[in-house]
């Protein structure tokens, strides 16, 4: 009689939670650091990096090692260690991809060949109770695996605004103490299921915690686990469903890979080279395995009917170029290597370089050869394929915003104007 629901779903969830800790080289700069050394002393001793350790909770949400846990504990770690809670191994981690909008972070343990762990199984999408017992597990004050009960308070109230982060209104709210040190452990369901992270507290409140909701955590996933995040940065086309279910494909890009192969929204992919994935990771990780970048996929439709595909893919700078963002808004890019910034007397290598402009254009009303865009509706593209991607995304006349900085040289003197330009897009 002891062993209830509760206690059930523990024994079938802890094997899964995790212990995380991070250390983080803070690079500590005295002011009088310079004067002592160029004025005072050549040999005087330079302020020495001090680290800085942070302990947090994951979940392995894989058996080939992969951890889910909170961008925020993770974020600029320079080594990451991960501890099971059933056994006393500890392994070292990598940083595999992050979502800081959905404060959702992915590890690889850096196990032994052939390794495999106990993942916990997700939750469907929205299969959610309000009032239904929840279990929030984890590493609270590094006290080890930790479970606490309560109920779902409150679900998910609003859907998540694009590029906007995620906060209060969007997460799911349980009176289960989550405690500093339960950040990026498991929500669980009585069936043992991951139904959300846990990731914040109210401190000025009692009985409020929140966890990011089954929901976002997968289409985070499905953002950052793709071929084009790979080292390889090859354009697939299309976003395929992660966590319960079928591996449906949720959208197709125009013009890519996905839509020339005929794949459309709704396919399911059954195999991969003839190889059958047990889970949304390894269908990524059988998307970039192979030699040549010519997958066939076996995919059912809707319907019901099952065929065959080749997809070609292609590197993604073949189509998200310099080209693709002149005939977008009509201006010519360049990335600002630190030889050109050098050449330009600019102190910093950040940014692009209007290169052109098309007559006759709206740009070429407000642009000129030698303008400086350091911004792309308000984000900072780190090379010309994200700055095309996010020209790619809009449709005809929809507007762009470009954070633009002039430079002018006077004698030894460079001023700098800066401003914001909106153009239509094409």
């Amino acid at each position: 009689m002891r062993r209830d629901a509760v206690v059930a779903a523990v024994e079938h969830v802890m094997p899964s939670v995790v212990n995380i800790g991070t250390e983080t080289i803070i690079r500590v700069r005295d002011p009088f650091e310079d004067f002592f050394r160029d004025f005072w002393n050549p040999y005087h001793r330079q302020a020495q990096p001090e680290p800085r350790y942070s302990l947090g909770s994951g979940v392995i949400i894989d058996e080939a090692g992969y951890v889910l846990t909170n961008d925020h504990l993770v974020r600029r770690a320079d080594k990451i260690w991960v501890k099971l809670s059933t056994t006393p191994d500890v392994y070292e981690a990598t940083l595999v991809a992050a979502d800081e909008r959905s404060d959702v972070a992915l590890l690889k343990l850096k196990a032994k060949p052939g390794e495999k762990f106990t993942a916990i199984k997700f939750a469907p999408d929205d299969d959610l109770l309000l009032g239904e017992t929840v279990l929030a597990l984890g590493n609270p004050f590094a006290l080890g695996g930790s479970v606490s009960r309560g109920i779902l308070s409150s679900k998910s109230r609003l859907a998540p605004i694009e590029n906007q982060p995620l906060d209060v209104p969007n997460w799911l709210q349980t009176d289960a103490p989550i405690n500093p040190g339960n950040s990026g452990g498991p929500l669980a369901n009585l069936r043992g299921e991951l139904i959300g992270l846990n990731t914040a507290i109210l401190r000025e409140a009692q009985g409020i915690g929140f966890a990011i909701p089954v929901k976002r955590i997968n289409e985070s996933l499905s953002e950052m686990l793709t071929p084009e995040s790979s080292a390889s940065r090859l354009w697939f086309g299309a976003r395929i469903k992660a966590g319960a279910g079928p591996r449906a494909i949720i959208s197709v890009q125009p013009e890519s890979p996905a839509a020339k192969a005929g794949l459309k929204g709704g396919d399911t992919i059954v195999q991969v080279n003839g190889k059958t994935p047990r889970s949304f990771i390894e269908l990524n990780e059988l998307l970039v395995a192979g030699a040549k970048p010519e997958l066939t996929l076996s995919i059912q439709r809707e319907t019901g009917e099952r065929r065959n595909v080749t997809v070609r893919l292609v590197p993604e700078k073949t189509f998200f170029n310099a080209d693709l963002i002149q005939k977008k808004i009509g201006v010519s890019l360049q990335e600002l290597t630190p030889k050109l910034a050098e050449a330009l007397g600019l102190s910093s290598a950040d940014g692009f370089v209007v290169s052109g402009v098309d007559r006759g254009t709206p740009a070429a009303e407000n642009l000129q050869p030698g303008f400086l865009v350091v911004s792309i509706d308000g984000r900072r593209p780190a090379d010309l394929t994200e700055a095309a991607k996010i020209l790619y995304r809009k449709k005809a006349r929809e507007t762009v915003q470009l954070g633009v900085v002039i430079h002018e040289r006077r004698g030894n003197f460079v001023s700098y104007r800066q401003g914001v330009v909106e153009l239509p897009v094409r």
